[in-house]
């Protein structure tokens, strides 16, 4: 199974190296074509291989690294090409896979089209290049790598945005590029920190230590770089300001993808880095983790309201964006509890959220692409957008999405911020547990408002008069390949809200294996 899981990295690797040969022809329209083709076989075979991986995995040990490669790497400075999954990794590791094969197909349709934007080759070079880091950041197990794998994914995604998006996208990739390229310097220093007193950088090795041979000021100061640089990409408020206009102006497969992977990057590394290897450090800064999140909880949800309200202009895929804001609070407030109900229920919110996610942004960029704008005013018009008389396939998606992500028992949405609070009444030993009250608290006022603003837009767009007249005179609903990109988005938010024990079962083990000093 390490054969398959390297194949996996080179894979992708070998396809956005494919798309630099002169092999696609002369012909620029054919040679676009099989491009897109090439993207659509590269991202299959690969999401074949991570099913190959998960029947193969290990269910009655998810607490075990699997998989595993290890062999020296830099020597001099004891870096190491270490690979392996275990029952917190894999579920990412599909998530990822599904998603670009997903967004490999709705490109091979739907490319996106901008100013001045280069050839296909050019977007499916930096597809397959921004899906080899994704995958790298679940499955590398040194430091060192995690960075490199971390770093890997921004150049890429820097040019999907700024390329191939809307609007202001230049000033949005360079807001983009310049708070994550900040936020990873920080973390580097953390990691070099560690790994100087540690003498590796290791990160089973380091788990182990539990943090062992580091001083309580040592690791004050390593969690605090490494909290920093991840919560950047988390994001956490008041470090998200990077993530609206990103989202606004990205293409949708580009922000399909840096709502369903890249902000599960950020919070991955804060339970795979953070937890195990600076405990006590962690421990110190986990009230203040809390407070960001539950401020983030209730400062997303009141910004979505307002987008929400007519006449504020509001674009529906920035509103979606602030959603993240809200819903990635209850991931970091389930991971400052430190307790395994918290961690628990913030890993199957952050498979939850990429899956509902994804499916809206898919919704929402295919609306933009019928109206031209994604302004909320405008799809809703005076009466009201009329979605369900107007294309009730879309309609009826869209509102599965919204009440998904607003909680609705059932669906996915539900039992990680459910966990997620749960983990705040009760914290781990050591935090203030009236302070984790009030986060809980300030988190279910978030719950009350996320459910306000998503039936706001689902009244707004999907209901009204469908006889009224339209923005554009006809409303194509749901295409083919529309559907064969969402449909499984959808499957699996149902199938994860009424079959919890299929994410739980896999995490369980391995959060209490790094709570523990596993």
């Amino acid at each position: 199974m390490n054969a398959v899981l390297i194949a996996l990295l080179v894979l992708p690797l070998a396809g956005a190296a494919l798309t630099l040969a002169p092999v696609f022809g002369p012909d620029a329209a054919a040679a676009d074509r099989r491009a897109l083709r090439l993207n659509s076989v590269v991202t299959g075979a690969v999401l074949v291989l991570t099913v190959v991986l998960a029947a193969g995995f290990d269910h009655d040990e998810p607490g075990r690294m699997q998989a595993t490669t290890d062999v020296s790497w830099i020597p001099a400075i004891g870096v190491r090409f270490h690979l392996g999954v275990d029952g917190i990794s894999l579920p990412l590791i599909v998530l990822t896979s599904l998603l670009t094969f997903l967004c490999a197909l709705y490109s091979e349709k739907r490319l996106p089209s901008g100013e001045d934007s280069p050839s296909a080759k050019s977007f499916v070079g930096l597809f397959l290049l921004l899906e080899v880091g994704m995958l790298a950041t679940f499955a590398v197990l040194d430091l060192v790598l995690f960075f490199l794998a971390f770093e890997i994914v921004l150049i890429p995604m820097y040019f999907l945005i700024a390329r191939w998006g809307s609007g202001a996208k230049v000033p949005a990739a360079n807001r983009f590029i310049l708070y994550t390229l900040l936020g990873s310097a920080v973390m580097l220093l953390g990691f070099l920190l560690v790994g100087s007193k540690a003498g590796t950088f290791d990160m089973q090795a380091l788990a182990a230590a539990h943090g062992s041979g580091m001083s309580h000021t040592t690791q004050v100061i390593a969690a605090l770089a490494i909290m920093v640089g991840l919560a950047v990409k988390a994001p956490a408020w008041p470090l998200h300001s990077w993530l609206p206009d990103a989202h606004t102006a990205a293409p949708t497969v580009g922000s399909v993808l840096l709502a369903g992977v890249l902000l599960k990057m950020g919070t991955y590394g804060l339970v795979r880095v953070l937890l195990p290897v600076v405990p006590d450090g962690t421990t110190t800064l986990a009230p203040y983790l809390g407070a960001f999140a539950a401020v983030g909880i209730v400062y997303g949800s009141l910004a979505c309201l307002a987008l929400s309200r007519a006449g504020s202009k509001g674009d529906l895929k920035r509103l979606i964006a602030y959603s993240s804001v809200g819903h990635m609070g209850f991931v970091l407030l389930g991971i400052a509890s430190l307790t395994p109900v918290g961690v628990n229920g913030a890993l199957f919110a952050n498979i939850a959220h990429g899956l509902i996610t994804g499916l809206l942004f898919f919704v929402v960029g295919a609306l933009k692409d019928r109206y031209g704008t994604a302004d909320l005013d405008t799809l809703a018009g005076s009466t009201g957008g009329a979605l369900y008389g107007r294309a009730p396939r879309m309609g009826a998606l869209l509102a599965f999405a919204a009440v998904a992500s607003l909680g609705l028992p059932g669906l996915a949405g539900f039992w990680g911020e459910l966990l997620a609070m749960f983990g705040s009444f009760d914290p781990a030993a050591g935090l203030s547990r009236p302070a984790f009250l009030t986060y809980m608290v300030l988190a279910g006022v978030g719950t009350l408002l996320t459910a306000a603003y998503l039936l706001v837009v689902v009244k707004r767009v999907c209901m009204g008069d469908p006889e009224q007249p339209a923005p554009v005179a006809e409303l194509a609903d749901l295409r083919p390949y529309e559907a064969v990109s969402w449909t499984p988005l959808a499957a699996l938010t149902l199938l994860a809200g009424l079959w919890p024990a299929l994410l739980l079962g896999l995490s369980e083990p391995a959060v209490k294996l790094l709570l523990g000093g596993g």
